[in-house]
């Protein structure tokens, strides 16, 4: 026969179940704890990024894509239609003012310069020869002038002597009005040949000018011919490198075809390219920072073409210091152009994370731990990123690339 257990004895039983159960909830508790621990991703600090939020100065900038070239290059063609009889010197040569690099064949060229010549010394006995024929007609026609002049004067003797034999009853009115019609018809043809002999004289002067005129544009082409000949005597006209030369010894050659390059590689520059969008910010004479490595140059922009080709646009920075040891050509470089300053702004190291003003999760480090934060950025230049808010002075803030981390909102650092 079974018998009842007494109250104290089931209050005993209830109590250590539930502290059996108790136990068990605490133990999976730990241990689930303990896993959620284990599984939070510990980083090296080593291998971390991690900039201090500073108060200072940005020199806001933009970034561009350069390659150094020398400073100083120029191409040399031919200025004729020939061919190469000689080569004088090779690509990699040093060069002085003057030096000779190669010899075309000229003597098409002197020949059309001695013809050329001889049609302008022509032209020199054409033209005193018009200066000769002009004098003598026109010195004709101031003789004619002074018989006519002649004439005029002692027809006014006859008139006076007339009129006073009138005067005196001797004469007849009939001879006065003979002698008046006859000073009157000399007048008239000493009026007529003073104006032929203005328009003569005008017409003499014209074509004098318009000789001259000829002969001025003459001479200008022939300057220019020999300029060419010159020119076609192939030198270099500065000191400095042979970078290239066309060596085929009896090729031929046309106007305008390049027959070699000389630079400069002890001065350089950098040719640059940015997108079109920012074509506003770049202005002939504005700041640039030249990164070579971890070299940063200062420097201008000295030319901008404004005419946008695939998106971008061209301009090249000059350096400062252009034969920095640093600079060499064909170096591709990254170029910032500065547009402005902002002073006394929270900062952050620059990253390979920033695309550009705007919102961005960032990991704040605080007890050797990284918590995730919401922050917006602003403007940056190649050393700072300004912090709009969402950040602290004195705060440390990752800047390597966290990109595989996102969506952990703790990370731990040993």
């Amino acid at each position: 026969m079974d018998r009842q257990i007494p109250v104290s004895e089931r209050r005993k039983r209830k109590i250590k179940k539930a502290a059996a159960w108790a136990g068990g909830f605490l133990a999976v508790l730990g241990a689930a704890t303990w896993l959620g621990t284990q599984m939070i991703p510990t980083l090296d600090r080593k291998a971390l990024v991690i900039s201090d939020v500073d108060r200072g100065t940005i020199d806001v900038s933009v970034s561009a894509t350069g390659r150094i070239v020398p400073a100083f290059e120029e191409v040399i063609v031919s200025p004729i239609s020939s061919r190469i009889l000689e080569v004088y010197a090779h690509s990699g040569d040093s060069v002085d003012v003057g030096t000779p690099l190669l010899r075309l064949d000229l003597q098409t060229a002197e020949t059309d310069y001695a013809k050329a010549l001889d049609e302008r010394e022509i032209r020199r006995q054409q033209m005193a020869q018009l200066r000769a024929n002009t004098e003598t007609q026109l010195s004709d026609r101031r003789m004619q002038i002074e018989v006519e002049e002649m004439k005029v004067s002692q027809l006014e003797a006859q008139l006076r002597n007339e009129l006073y034999l009138d005067s005196l009853g001797s004469g007849t009115r009939d001879r006065v009005r003979q002698a008046e019609t006859a000073l009157r018809t000399a007048q008239l043809q000493l009026r007529q040949l003073r104006q032929q002999y203005e328009n003569e004289q005008r017409v003499k002067q014209a074509d004098m000018r318009m000789q001259q005129l000829q002969n001025s544009i003459f001479e200008k082409g022939l300057g220019e011919k020999r300029r060419t000949l010159d020119d076609a005597k192939i030198r270099s006209p500065r000191r400095a490198t042979l970078t290239y030369i066309n060596s085929e010894v009896g090729s031929t050659v046309s106007a305008g075809q390049k027959l070699a390059i000389v630079s400069d590689l002890t001065h350089f520059k950098a040719e640059c390219e940015i997108s079109d969008t920012h074509a506003d910010r770049v202005r002939v004479g504005g700041a640039v920072i030249l990164k070579i490595g971890k070299e940063m140059l200062s420097g201008t922009v000295g030319t901008v073409t404004p005419l946008s080709q695939s998106g971008a646009i061209t301009f090249t920075a000059m350096p400062h210091d252009m034969s920095h040891p640093r600079l060499r050509s064909g170096l591709r470089t990254e170029v910032f152009v500065i547009t402005s300053i902002k002073d006394d702004v929270l900062r952050i190291r620059n990253g390979s994370f920033y695309s550009g003003p705007g919102d961005y999760t960032l990991f704040v480090m605080k007890n050797e731990e990284l918590r995730m934060k919401n922050v917006k950025l602003g403007e940056c230049n190649y050393d700072y990123i300004e912090v709009v808010e969402g950040l602290e002075e004195g705060e440390k803030v990752v800047v390597s690339d966290m990109t595989k981390y996102k969506g952990r909102e703790k990370l731990k650092v040993k």
